[in-house]
């Protein structure tokens, strides 16, 4: 981490800073260590949100964000970094704007990237400590085996559901004495299915706020080397019954990263590794002009919406309604010998419905459109102005 000593502050800084640096045990030797810091937050999504909010307002000098999805509107009942304004948006961009509105003070850098083993090194080198809010194994595994290469600290949360976690992974304390990882914990991924992601079993719209927000905490005690951070622990939080649980986790002997004879020394494919794909793939998509043109010519094809009821009844576009959940219990409403266009507000859970039946069905012509009722109504819009 850089040196501190030299870092100063404005009267401005001072005053908005002043909270933390009234408290004995923090001081202003503490605000400088976060003001010279470095922090790489991967995923800006339901942790990620506290995370950057919280770190942004703490002051700590260079955020970077590393994320490659936009903002859909089903992510606002919990990333509570974005508004409906963003919907559409690339999430670092709507990050960095927030960011940047809630502290001038600060440097934030973004990544519309895809973290993998390619450029995860390159990524995660020039940062003081890592805090990882993704939510799949390929990517958590690729995280931790980064930073253990590169001897960073890794701040981990988790949820799912009603439960949080959250711990510290390859710290190495004062004495010198180098922490657990994530590899200690859980030396292999699970089979593959065998546990569901948030987006197929869900969350509690204010965990994320909960666990993000203790994540956020260690990561200021890693930097600044006030308190204890969690290294060594495992915390697990219950928000249905409020009970928490801490395990304690030791190093293990049998560790392939840092274990007594490792055998990884470079970044592996993850995907193969956790047997899952990171990356969703890509779906044929139709433009709202092609749409238009198509509808013009009087083309056959079938124009389905996926949204919720309310937000068809708030504004649709005369397609045939079929919610998001239930499209493979109505497959049979899919028409097979012609074109079929699926749309939702922005273009997300339409992708998403396209692969499902895609996948479990072998569905083969659908195509979505890209950006959804927002981008057809938006053109008509245009059209009525000129």
């Amino acid at each position: 981490m850089p040196s501190h000593q030299d870092i100063q502050f404005s009267k401005v800084e001072l005053a908005r800073y002043n909270r933390h640096i009234i408290i004995p045990e923090f001081g202003l030797e503490a605000q400088q260590k976060l003001k010279a810091a470095k922090v790489l937050v991967i995923g800006s999504g339901g942790l990620g949100s506290p995370v950057l909010l919280y770190l942004a307002a703490a002051g700590v000098g260079t955020i970077g964000i590393v994320d490659f999805d936009r903002v859909d509107d089903s992510n606002l009942q919990r990333q509570i970094l974005f508004g409906v304004e963003s919907v559409g948006q690339p999430k670092v961009e709507a990050a960095r704007r927030r960011l940047e509105a809630l502290n001038p003070h600060i440097e934030i850098k973004v990544y519309d990237t895809l973290i993998n083993s390619q450029n995860a090194l390159d990524l995660i080198r020039d940062y003081d400590a890592v805090a990882d809010g993704t939510d799949n194994f390929p990517t958590r595994y690729l995280v931790n085996d980064a930073c253990v290469l590169l001897g960073k600290p890794n701040v981990y949360a988790s949820i799912f559901q009603f439960e949080g976690q959250v711990s510290v992974f390859n710290y190495r304390n004062a004495d010198g004495e180098l922490g657990p990882n994530y590899r200690d914990l859980y030396p292999t991924p699970p089979p593959p299915g065998l546990v569901p992601s948030c987006a197929e079993g869900g969350v509690l719209g204010v965990l994320p706020g909960i666990i993000g927000s203790m994540q956020a905490s260690e990561v200021i005690k890693v930097i600044t080397g006030v308190g204890e951070p969690l290294s060594g622990r495992f915390f697990i939080f219950d928000a249905l019954n409020f009970e928490t649980r801490t395990f304690k986790i030791k190093r293990r002997d049998d560790n392939p990263l840092n274990g007594n004879n490792p055998t990884i020394k470079q970044l592996i494919d993850y995907e193969m590794f956790c047997g899952m794909k990171v990356v969703e793939r890509p779906v044929k998509e139709i433009t709202v002009q092609e749409l238009i043109q198509w509808q013009t010519l009087g083309e056959k094809f079938q124009l389905i919406d996926v949204r919720e009821p309310h937000e068809y009844e708030a504004a649709n576009i005369g397609a045939e309604l079929i919610p998001l959940a239930t499209v493979v219990d109505n497959a049979g409403r899919f028409a097979k010998d012609v074109k079929v266009v699926v749309h939702c507000r922005s273009g997300v859970r339409s992708a998403k419905a396209i692969r499902e039946l895609e996948d479990k069905l072998g569905f083969d012509n659908l195509y979505n459109l890209k950006g959804g009722i927002l981008a057809y109504l938006e053109f008509e819009n245009k059209q009525i102005t000129i």
